[in-house]
């Protein structure tokens, strides 16, 4: 029930609620059948988790989720570790042993989960510390890189082997220790520009890992949502990978997202001139429309403009103009990032489209107000076979009879390919703080 309310903007706080709801009678029922001493530990854990929750969530800026998301995937990877761990070196606890022999089943599930684990736990490390700016977001990529990764995997498999036959500690403690090697070496060359795809990823990991535990704990519901979780977020990592033109398979080896390779592969713009304007010119442009569609990004998000976008919409409205959002699978640094901010601005769900939904309706819109957006509208993914972003689908934004295109300067986006959009003929570039700008465009409406 919290999966099907999450699909879907308008119930995903009735979703949230029934994820609530399921988890704490998870914890009253196993509390009731466990029949421990130390609940007064159990409380504590409960308490203080609960506590340090509660603060993150009510001081976390929206801009930052992205990275929110990528820490707390960490936590159910190294959970998976540490209750593995536990059942190893206490297997009779867990009623997976006799005579001290771990059974075969429980052996073959604690060897695969605690490296699906440890790879989600130290891979989500990476991928926090690019999203909050710790770590490059460009790719670190070294010689044999793949092949390095390649002799990691068949170590791991070849120790996972070993504890199955043997049940030997030093095979256990070498399936966790390469296994976050690995982890670190299969997000360290992914690029920012590649991050949603990363986090949409580590989520499905996630889930593979809970369901791991729920095998080695004997807990049919952990498996069962566990495997809930890891199979939407594998189907969702499938429909980002399409909306950014890679492959999953690449995403699953850490092979995509040279940046570098982007950067230098673009088209070149020379000494192309640009149609620079004012906020006064975008809200005489926006004002005499009858229709506007607004393309939010990840700038939008970093300057939280979102509510003085909202704004600028509600005085157009009032003009009687027609104010839709086109939304990108790949906008901003996570899936659903711009839903989320706009959700945050109070926008009304029923203008929110995404683009199999909006794409057609370009060519008869007066105005394409850009907000921070780069890749997802730039028409080298249609018209460039050499570029890096070719054959990525895009919001056909160069259709509409204007293009307004706000953003802080001429730098590229974070594929690092030059936008040819910039350059039309119809479109007016717009420079400066995405949020000061809608507000200026705000008062130029009102006089």
């Amino acid at each position: 029930m919290a999966l099907r309310g999450l699909a879907s903007p308008e119930t995903a706080r009735q979703g949230n609620w029934y994820g609530i709801v399921g988890m704490t009678v998870a914890i009253i029922t196993t509390l009731c059948l466990i029949g421990t001493s130390s609940l007064w530990m159990i409380a504590l854990g409960i308490a203080s988790g609960g506590a340090i929750g509660a603060v993150v969530a009510r001081n976390i800026k929206m801009t930052a989720l992205p990275q929110l998301v990528a820490a707390f995937h960490s936590l159910v990877g190294l959970a998976a570790v540490l209750v593995a761990s536990a059942a190893f070196l206490s297997p009779g606890d867990y009623g997976i042993a006799q005579a001290g022999v771990i059974q075969l089943s429980s052996l073959i599930e604690m060897g695969l989960g605690v490296a699906i684990g440890a790879i989600t736990f130290s891979g989500s490390l990476v991928a926090f510390a690019k999203l909050q700016g710790l770590v490059s977001g460009r790719p670190l990529i070294f010689k044999f890189q793949h092949q390095f990764n390649l002799v990691l995997g068949l170590i791991i498999a070849l120790c996972v082997l070993l504890l199955i036959f043997t049940q030997s500690p030093l095979a256990y403690w070498g399936v966790v220790s390469v296994s976050f090697v690995l982890g670190f070496l299969l997000i360290l060359p992914i690029g920012g520009a590649d991050m949603p795809v990363v986090v949409s990823m580590l989520n499905s990991y996630s889930g593979w890992a809970a369901a791991a535990t729920g095998f080695t704990l004997e807990n049919p519901l952990l498996i069962i949502t566990g495997a809930l979780v890891g199979s939407s977020g594998a189907i969702l990592s499938y429909i980002m990978c399409k909306g950014m033109n890679r492959s999953i398979i690449n995403v699953i080896l850490g092979g995509f997202g040279n940046d570098a390779g982007a950067t230098a592969s673009g088209s070149a713009v020379g000494d192309r001139s640009v149609k620079i304007g004012s906020a006064e010119d975008a809200g005489f442009v926006l004002k005499n429309a009858s229709s506007v569609v607004i393309v939010p990004g990840y700038g939008m998000a970093v300057a939280q403009a979102q509510h003085a976008l909202r704004e600028m919409a509600d005085h157009l409205k009032k003009a009687g103009v027609q104010v839709r959002y086109a939304i990108h699978p790949v906008a901003g640094r996570m899936p659903g990032h711009m839903n989320v901010l706009l959700a945050e601005a109070n926008v009304p769900y029923d203008e929110v489209l995404e683009l199999e939904e909006i794409n057609r309706d370009f060519a008869q819109t007066d105005v394409a107000f850009v907000i921070g957006a780069n890749d997802v509208t730039n028409p080298a993914a249609h018209t460039d076979p050499s570029s890096p972003i070719y054959g990525m689908p895009i919001l056909d934004v160069e259709k509409a009879k204007t293009v307004l295109f706000v953003k802080r300067s001429m730098a590229s986006g974070y594929a690092g390919v030059e936008n040819e959009l910039f350059f039309r003929s119809n479109t007016m570039m717009l420079f400066g703080d995405a949020k000061q700008m809608c507000e200026q465009i705000v008062k130029a409406l009102e006089s």
